[in-house]
């Protein structure tokens, strides 16, 4: 039982919002020494652990990639393609990239999208650019209202989608945990068959808030009507200057006659 402390040194750390890799590390140095392994074969751990999954460490290509496409103006550009879809609002936008999310997610395409190859570079500029052609611009509270809903739909999409792949790591390790622990024989496809109802739950559920996201866009920035309203009340008060101008001319001219 004393090598479950090293889950109260995750507990701790993430509830002290300490840095998430420093807690880590430290909750499985804790735990390993706790379980009798020395320092020799706890480093050995993490070195085998790091060549077995190396595929996590891919963002160290992409993030340049991506840094290199943004600085030559590729938010820009997605900006630009999202106005010459008139229909397309930000909330419509948002709700299609959650359904595109999902579907993939469960065809266990999870890598197809994501926050650092997706939601930053396209689809958060193209939700942005959606929200000013039907709002004009933005202020930073709704622009970073727009992000985080960007962010969101990509999380739920891909959370709740990727239950329904049968050969997901999560599926796998409660068939797995389920069949030794109680000497079952469970398969896969029941838990994917049962996380489908979630997975539309979900979907109804976050997509219906995304689409409520224009609506709260229109009652923070005033909307189109409020907008044209504004114009045409500046446009009189502006006929009403000139002619305020205008009249003492007119009566002056009308005296020296």
């Amino acid at each position: 039982m004393i090598v479950l402390l090293g889950v109260l040194v995750v507990i701790i750390g993430f509830a002290t919002r300490r840095n998430p890799l420093l807690v880590v590390g430290v909750a499985g140095i804790a735990t390993g020494l706790l379980g009798g392994l020395s320092p020799r074969e706890v480093i050995a751990a993490f070195g085998d652990g790091f060549a077995s999954s190396r595929a996590v460490t891919i963002f160290a290509i992409t993030l340049p990639v991506i840094g290199l496409l943004e600085r030559y103006g590729l938010q820009e550009q997605a900006r630009r393609l999202i106005t010459r879809f008139a229909g397309l609002t930000t909330g419509r936008f948002l709700a299609l990239y959650l359904l595109l999310r999902q579907i993939t997610a469960a065809l266990g395409l999870q890598s197809v999208f994501g926050h650092a190859q997706t939601v930053r570079p396209l689809a958060a500029p193209m939700a942005e650019g959606a929200a000013e052609r039907k709002n004009g611009p933005l202020t930073d509270k709704a622009r970073e209202k727009v992000r985080s809903f960007a962010a969101s739909a990509d999380n739920v999409g891909l959370f709740f989608g990727e239950d329904v792949f049968l050969a997901v790591g999560s599926i796998l390790l409660i068939t797995g945990f389920v069949n030794t622990t109680y000497h079952t024989h469970l398969e896969p496809l029941q838990l994917a068959l049962w996380a489908i109802p979630t997975a539309v739950c979900a979907l109804v559920i976050h997509g219906g808030r995304l689409l409520r996201l224009d609506r709260q866009l229109e009652r923070e920035l005033g909307g189109p009507a409020a907008k044209s309203g504004g114009k045409n009340s500046l446009r009189e008060s502006a006929g009403a200057e000139s002619a305020a101008k205008t009249a003492p001319k007119n009566s002056a001219r009308g005296t020296t006659k």
